[in-house]
């Protein structure tokens, strides 16, 4: 049986996935054990999206021109080399380091995706997405708890240690799984692949080359894509020093186990969604009105944690409010990742798919470097439900964005 090109990516995605998500609700705890303010915690994201920012272009058309193998290789060892950094640190100052080395070398979500875009058809592209989104959901599903479980029991430094070694194992997969030259989607003809295998790719510095796409049909989708990122970022950076300062558990403050269990009831709900359930949806309500969809939910589970930072409800029910906006969060996270970023590659010419996925990921740094900022500073002075309206806000402009047509068919299926 012919083995699907999708394959070893899923695994090396997942891999790679599973070494971030077991760092993410640590960072912020390993960080206050140096002395960081949410301000400074919130900065280890920013200067890791900023050096990502400058290097993921460059990365981005050495793999357009040598393949995409290579370049996924260097930037594993980068990821590596940071985590055995942060395993190592004795001082703030070594943990903003290992997110500058790890930031240095950052372009593995984007290479996969080029990856994926180069071995599938437009009409597939949501469905072959969203095994992203399934390798983000098992990461959060395993990564946080295990990190959680690591830093209870044999201290903060030992989940770095274990993604570090989980890094090497995805190093491994890329050198021995991966095919250095993808195969064309079926039925596409030799003519049509351009020769690099993801097209051109520009520049951080060449604006021009970017703002033709902020000038066609792409303007919209590029807006939504950047404030669903926004909003992401600023929930994945923020949440666990929001959870420490609202929540109790037995007890004692929320850390890096509970938040790690919050973290993987979103990575269960981001299985079963992106696991199969998606390509129904697209199926039935078609990629449009579920954007449309996925900023509501967004919107909502963001405006319950708001809500929670606004009112001091009682341990019980700001833990069921809490389960809540996990849930509805998950499902607006879920759809639109996906969604939007197939949206935007149908957009534009094969030749074209390394630029806009280049310019995707510029977005994205470019959102992880502001909206931690943001939320950290509001955390910092005690803000609890600024910070929740944050992100719901973002998510409100996105869902502004969306035309009349795309929201009717949704709400007659859905009725």
């Amino acid at each position: 049986m012919k083995r699907s090109p999708l394959l070893p990516i899923f695994l090396i995605v997942l891999v790679d996935v599973l070494g971030l998500t077991i760092i993410l609700p640590l960072l912020p705890f390993y960080a206050e054990r140096f002395g960081a303010t949410p301000t400074q915690a919130g900065l280890l994201t920013s200067v890791y999206a900023a050096c990502q920012l400058i290097s993921g272009p460059l990365l981005g058309r050495l793999s357009d021109r040598t393949g995409r193998k290579p370049l996924l290789l260097v930037s594993q060892l980068g990821t590596f080399i940071g985590f055995l950094v942060l395993a190592r640190a004795g001082a703030l100052w070594m943990v903003f380091l290992s997110r500058v080395i790890d930031g240095s070398t950052a372009g593995n979500l984007s290479l996969a995706q080029a990856y994926i875009a180069d071995v599938t058809a437009p009409k597939e592209r949501a469905r072959s997405f969203a095994l992203i989104g399934i390798a983000f959901g098992l990461g959060f599903l395993i990564g946080p708890p295990i990190s959680g479980f690591l830093a209870h029991a044999y201290g903060v430094a030992a989940p770095a240690w274990f993604a570090a070694a989980l890094s090497a194992t995805s190093v491994l997969c890329t050198a021995t799984l991966l095919s250095r030259n993808p195969p064309r989607p079926e039925g596409m003809p030799a003519s049509d692949a351009p020769s690099p295998p993801g097209g051109k790719r520009l520049s951080i510095v060449d604006w021009s080359g970017y703002v033709r796409f902020f000038r066609g049909p792409l303007a919209r989708l590029l807006v939504q894509f950047f404030l669903f990122a926004m909003a992401f970022a600023a929930f994945t950076s923020g949440f666990a020093l929001y959870a420490e300062r609202r929540f109790t558990w037995e007890g004692h403050a929320f850390g890096a186990r509970e938040v790690g269990i919050v973290f993987g009831y979103a990575g269960l709900l981001g299985i079963i969604l992106q696991g199969g359930l998606i390509g129904r949806l697209v199926k039935r309500f078609g990629e449009r009105p579920l954007i449309a969809s996925g900023f509501t939910a967004a919107m909502c589970g963001y405006g319950l944690l708001a809500l929670l930072g606004f009112v001091p409800f009682a341990m019980n029910a700001s833990l069921a409010v809490l389960i809540g906006a996990a849930t509805i969060q998950s499902y607006g996270s879920g759809v639109l990742r996906p969604t939007l970023t197939s949206q935007i590659t149908q957009h534009v010419q094969r030749n074209e798919q390394g630029t806009i996925l280049g310019l995707n990921q510029s977005l994205l740094s470019v959102a992880q470097i502001v909206s931690p900022i943001v939320g950290g500073m509001l955390i910092s002075h005690g803000l609890l439900g600024l910070w929740g309206l944050w992100p719901a806000a973002l998510a409100l402009a996105g869902l502004s964005l969306c035309k009349p047509a795309e929201l009717q068919p949704a709400v007659r299926e859905a009725a």
